[in-house]
């Protein structure tokens, strides 16, 4: 074989190692054995740090919404069984992201309490069995990022083959048909040198038409997969400015923003993938937004493997409504006493920006954990290759869904040093509040996610 003849043979070996592997019967039948119903391992490490997964999580007592969650889960009482600080970093690098190490490394004080590990993050059974159904069909369109032929709410590709079924299946997280957050903050720490925060407060109500009982394809509702209307309250200068989007499985995003000095919604046809959200000192590019939102379709998506890593997890500490905001932002970080890290398997994903596209960070890896198809930790990497942000979600079971969501997150940039602590609904005495199938209330209707809407419920 001469040279040209092994570049080639290494090229089609390249292109192989990242082609879809269609799922197959026998891929299906190991879920529920020795997979779960949505594709993590049953089993435990080799170790026993990483126990087999258990039943799923529910409340001791009579929980109801409304009451501290913490106060009802039965590892509240837990203590860490050891801290990862500046001290012993290098000791535990295998099992933390490149982005963890950075932090403890150049943020000063900044320490991750370690507790067992404890695995009961399921989905309710019409969602497992819609995955089974569903798994020989899911499949990427043509264009390489579109999902078709999904059999919904379900995981689609519990078995993956390629980093865009990852990213699916964490876009297609079921969480109900639907999220309010009847107030939230979001919080970026001051400038370096400065001592004033920016603190917006805002409500939200996101919508998953796919989500209701029985079986749905991304065809259904005209293609929309997510809806999210969002509207401030504080501070003064944006008080009644409000957005909607919709999302779909295979076009652009549709954005309409209310600006209050002009009395007129409008259409934000940019307001996607880097462009900087409203108000956040151009320190929140959009599809930061739970590590990663909107469409994939700038990024090629490689899937790197399984590892383990000490991930936020059971963080229902981040759901303390009653507690004050200040309790939990510290000057340079989030207080370590809210955060929880066990240590779980988690998918890796690597994202490189496609030629002929451009953005603030060419290269992303992501995180997914095993048994939620969370994503709970993202890296971003700028132009040169240097780790830039480090972003977190902060996973929590969420009982009147049977299924895992995000309680918070929190996004540091390496560069200017400051952090913003988002979706969180510490201070404001309201808790999050999820929708099973069935809920009749209006916002959760895809005509409530339009432009004419958004025009007609806004007053200020």
């Amino acid at each position: 074989m001469n040279f040209s003849q092994a570049l080639i043979a290494l090229a089609v070996l390249g292109s192989l190692s990242n082609a879809s592997r269609a799922a197959t019967q026998a891929d299906a039948d190991r879920l529920g054995n020795d997979l779960t119903p949505v594709g993590a391992e049953k089993s435990g490490n080799k170790d026993s740090t990483i126990p087999a997964f258990t039943v799923p999580s529910k409340p001791t007592g009579n929980w109801s919404y409304g009451k501290v969650r913490e106060d009802f889960w039965k590892y509240k009482d837990e203590k860490p069984a050891f801290v990862i600080d500046a001290s012993n970093v290098d000791k535990y690098a295998n099992n933390l992201a490149a982005g963890q190490i950075a932090l403890i490394k150049q943020v000063k004080g900044y320490t991750m309490p370690v507790y067992p590990t404890h695995r009961e993050c399921s989905v309710p059974d019409f969602v497992a069995q819609n995955t089974k159904d569903g798994m020989l069909k899911a499949s990427i369109a043509k264009d390489g990022w579109s999902l078709e032929n999904a059999t919904l709410p379900g995981v689609p590709f519990p078995v993956p083959a390629t980093g865009i079924e990852v990213i699916w299946n964490w876009m297609m997280r079921y969480q109900g048909v639907g999220v309010e957050w009847p107030d939230g903050y979001t919080y970026v720490s001051p400038r370096p040198g400065g001592a004033a925060p920016i603190v917006i407060r805002w409500n939200q109500q996101t919508y998953y038409p796919w989500a209701r009982k029985g079986q749905h394809t991304p065809e259904d509702e005209q293609g929309l997969h997510t809806g999210i209307f969002y509207s401030y309250s504080e501070p003064a200068a944006l008080a009644g400015q409000g957005l909607v989007q919709r999302y779909y499985y295979n076009k652009d995003t549709d954005s309409f923003y209310y600006f209050t000095g002009q009395r007129r919604v409008r259409r934000l046809p940019a307001y996607a993938y880097d462009a900087p959200a409203i108000g956040y000192d151009n320190q929140y590019p959009y599809d930061m937004n739970y590590v990663f939102t909107g469409n994939p379709d700038r990024f090629d998506w490689k899937l790197v493997g399984k590892k383990e890593i000490f991930i936020p997890y059971n963080e229902l500490a981040m759901q303390r409504f009653n507690s004050k905001l200040s309790d939990a932002t510290l000057p340079d970080l989030v207080n370590p006493a809210l955060r929880r890290y066990e240590l779980h398997r988690v998918w890796e994903i690597q994202g490189t920006v496609k030629a002929g596209f451009r953005h603030t960070t060419p290269t992303k890896t992501l995180y997914v954990d095993e048994d939620s198809w969370l994503v709970a930790i993202g890296d971003d990497f700028d132009a040169q290759g240097k780790i830039w942000k480090v972003k977190e979600n902060y996973i929590a079971p969420e009982w009147e869904i049977g299924a895992c969501s995000l309680a918070a997150a929190t996004y540091t940039d390496l560069i200017s040093g400051r952090y913003i602590f988002d979706m969180t609904v510490i201070g404001t005495g309201k808790d999050l509040k999820f929708y099973s199938p069935g809920a009749t209330d209006p916002r959760f209707t895809s005509s409530f996610y339009t432009g004419e809407n958004l025009s007609a419920i806004s007053s200020r």
